[in-house]
């Protein structure tokens, strides 16, 4: 990528040249010898030099933090980066023993001069800058507040009686680590307060650094009109992939190819641009829809990254230079072939034969033929038997129930509903698992009869295939629970094992194979092995299994 040498380096120096900035004001034999020979010359005041300490501490913090966004282009990430490299640069002029990080600073604000053509990404596209300068006067105002209040509860035995205007102007110097106009009589009360004016000095500068330099995360949004276009291209090329219905939850957003022949769908996750299966539409144009979206991560500095992608879809992926990692495979039943006979279906017949004496019905409707009563409270049971606040899912999730074309199976017991499955179209002739809950107190077996009557019934209706759930790492649990598996797939094994107990990766696999499916693998795209963690923890929280709170995500798309 042109221009991926100067921006690693300049990351790296403003890295480099924050810490140095912090060390020089934080070492013992800084803090002791703060004063140069230049201020001294220039006959500055004590005050003025502590003040210079305090802005090359709260600067060089900045830079450290402003990296993050230097490696990703972010524009305004080097805009504020030029800010604060002349900052230090000149507040180094009174620090005796910081020159050495001065020249550093001088020399990185040189380098981004020269790169600036590199560094295009845009700013957050939400609310950032005001919601930036606001959090500054919010902070700023209450250290000055909590500072006025202690000067003005303070007897005249703690500090010397002060006029309203010098209360203040002392609150506002404190705020920059300046002394001002105050007398104390005693020291607690002129370090509480100067204390309280540089923590909130330097968080209102930091936290207001944070909401500029943030990722750009705008609210998931996809409109009515980019709705159509995908149901379009999902009628012309439904039967190629069997996530690609599930491009229509709400939480996406979608890029087209310029033909409008291919098109794909992404959330903003963490600075991480998650996309999820294969592009929609004719795979020949496929690249074209890609392009555009490389485009959009280099606009706003996301990393690309796709979740389950098949064998195909990775492959076109692979050749704009992105890896691929086989993550797990998804299950697929073909109808044709499927029975209940034989010994290797024996586990799945006694759970059958055993939830049909304990007075289960099964009915498989299309969501058309449910009124809209029946289909509110089939909602309701999902949510109440989902067991978390967090819908779970994104590659194999839709995220709603009812859609025009699903399918959708309950089990019921004395005239209650206890199960309930929900899939949704694939192509003119399969189905795709979406939803899958039921009543913790309904007997085990249940999801098996399910899937079991689906299944029977499906190829009475012109279904052939029924993708079932996708099972993470499928092939390592596999080689590692075989007779005679080496020591490192043991291992890995029993790993996947120890973390199934809280993701149920190895308990979907098992019960994936009690169906005899075949299996299609499934990848995951990343830019390289830098970027993969923190891709790995944008497709968590995509999925549901972790990240960021709820609420913290509400005040992010405000």
């Amino acid at each position: 990528m042109t221009g991926k040498v100067p921006v690693v380096a300049i990351t790296w120096v403003a890295r480099l040249a924050g810490l140095a900035a912090v060390v020089s004001v934080l070492v013992p034999i800084g803090r002791r010898n703060l004063r140069g020979h230049i201020a001294e010359w220039l006959e500055l005041p004590q005050d003025a030099t502590t003040a210079a300490a305090a802005v090359v501490l709260v600067t060089g913090v900045l830079l450290v933090l402003l990296a993050a966004g230097l490696r990703r282009r972010k524009r305004r990430a080097w805009q504020l980066a030029v800010a604060t490299c002349v900052l230090l640069s000149v507040s180094h002029i009174g620090l005796k023993h910081a020159a050495g990080a001065g020249i550093v600073s001088a020399a990185l604000l040189v380098a981004l001069l020269l790169t600036r053509r590199h560094f295009v990404a845009l700013p957050d596209p939400v609310t950032g800058r005001w919601r930036a300068v606001r959090v500054f006067v919010q902070l700023l105002l209450a250290g000055l507040v909590i500072n006025f209040v202690l000067l003005s509860a303070s007897s005249h035995s703690v500090v010397e009686p002060m006029s309203f205007r010098d209360k203040l102007v002392h609150s506002a110097l404190a705020l920059a680590g300046v002394s001002g106009p105050a007398v104390f009589h005693q020291d607690w009360l002129d370090t509480l307060t100067a204390a309280v004016g540089l923590l909130f000095g330097l968080g209102a500068v930091l936290v207001a650094a944070y909401f500029l330099l943030r990722s750009a995360e705008p609210a998931p949004n996809l409109p009515d009109s980019d709705v159509e276009r995908l149901r379009e291209l999902i009628d012309a090329h439904g039967e190629r992939d069997s996530l690609g219905y599930f491009a229509l939850r709400p939480d996406k957003f979608a890029v087209f190819s310029r033909s409008g022949k291919a098109a794909l769908t992404y959330r903003p996750i963490a600075g991480v641009a998650v996309c999820s299966a294969d592009p929609l539409g004719d795979s020949e144009a496929w690249p074209g829809a890609i392009e555009e979206y490389l485009e959009v991560c280099r606009r706003h500095g996301w990393v690309p990254a796709v979740l389950g992608c098949s064998e195909l879809g990775a492959t076109v992926w692979a050749r704009f230079g992105l890896d691929v990692l086989e993550i797990g495979d998804e299950a697929i039943v073909d109808t044709e072939t499927f029975t209940l006979d034989g010994r290797i279906m024996r586990g799945v017949r006694q759970a059958v034969s055993r939830t049909k004496r304990a007075g289960y019905k099964v009915l498989v409707r299309k969501a058309e033929e449910l009124t809209h009563e029946e289909m509110s409270e089939l909602a309701a049971l999902a949510a109440n038997w989902r067991g978390t606040d967090t819908e779970r899912g994104f590659a194999m999730a839709l995220g709603r129930i009812g859609d025009a074309g699903s399918v959708l199976v309950t089990a019921e017991q004395g005239g209650r509903v206890r199960g309930l499955l929900q899939f949704v179209p694939w192509g003119e002739h399969g189905l795709s698992l979406d939803v899958m809950r039921r009543d913790r107190a309904a007997d085990n077996g249940v999801n098996e009869l399910m899937i079991s009557e689906l299944l029977t019934a499906a190829k009475d209706h012109g279904i052939r295939h029924v993708s079932l759930n996708f099972a993470a790492f499928r092939a390592v649990l596999e080689q590692g629970r075989r007779i005679g598996a080496g020591p490192v797939a043991r291992l890995t094994a029993n790993v996947i094992g120890f973390f199934s107990k809280w993701i149920q990766i190895e308990t979907l696999y098992r019960f994936n194979a009690k169906f005899q499916p075949r299996w299609l693998p499934r990848y995951l795209v990343y830019p390289g092995v830098r970027e993969l963690p923190r891709v790995g923890l944008a497709v968590f929280e995509a999925e549901g299994l972790g990240g960021r709170s709820p609420r913290l995500l509400k005040v992010l798309h405000r």
